[in-house]
């Protein structure tokens, strides 16, 4: 069995234990788009995982773990995306819904953009700014990060871009126990711990509902 077949295996086993139902043009879509950062990789240095069989762990599952909290339409920005975790595949997952990929980094945005082209995701938009000096026309019903800073960094970088009762969706390892009590008493928030195919280590999922 090539790497290729042993990748999809491997997806196709994880997606099912996830509960997350696709089509074979969205298995096609996300498998093309490990390629695209394999590839990619060699000269802007994307991710420190080059093994295909590892990047469907930690990039493609890891991403999609959070589908319970995503709905299929609305508004959603991916701030600090680095290679587009975990926006493009949720794009690719939920065609119906809009996801905005930001990051301050040229050549990761540079890479966004072609691979956002070669995927044919007509629901992405790549935006190169900081996120404190983006100011959108339209607020977002929810602000997704994946590895950023704390959870206080987040909503203090990225609270001008949620709109009223949208919700900010943070993934984090570990239960982030400090930064939750670091936040202000007036914001709701809900966690949920995450359970990943193929790996052991802790994942969690912090909702904060912007009241």
């Amino acid at each position: 069995m090539s790497e290729m077949e042993c990748a999809r295996k491997k997806l196709e086993q994880g997606l099912q234990e996830l509960g997350v139902y696709v089509s074979e043009k969205q298995i096609e879509q996300l498998l093309q788009y490990l390629n695209l950062l394999k590839k990619w990789n060699k000269t802007y240095n994307l991710t420190a995982i080059t093994d295909l069989q590892e990047m469907v762990s930690l990039h493609l599952l890891d991403s999609l773990a959070i589908t319970p909290f995503v709905k299929k339409q609305g508004r959603y920005i991916d701030v600090g995306t680095g290679a587009g975790l975990p926006g493009i595949p949720l794009a690719i997952c939920y065609p119906d819904a809009h996801f905005s990929l930001l990051d301050s980094n040229s050549k990761k945005t540079r890479f966004l953009t072609q691979a956002c082209h070669e995927l044919g995701l007509s629901n992405t938009s790549v935006i190169h700014s900081r996120v404190e000096e983006y100011r959108p026309q339209q607020l977002f019903d929810f602000v997704l990060s994946r590895a950023y800073a704390s959870l206080k960094d987040m909503l203090d970088s990225a609270h001008h871009l949620c709109a009223e009762k949208g919700q900010f969706l943070a993934m984090k390892g570990i239960f982030p126990k400090d930064e939750l009590e670091a936040l202000p008493d007036h914001y709701f928030i809900k966690s949920q711990r995450l359970k990943l195919p193929f790996l052991s280590a802790e994942r969690h999922i912090i909702c904060i509902i912007n009241q």
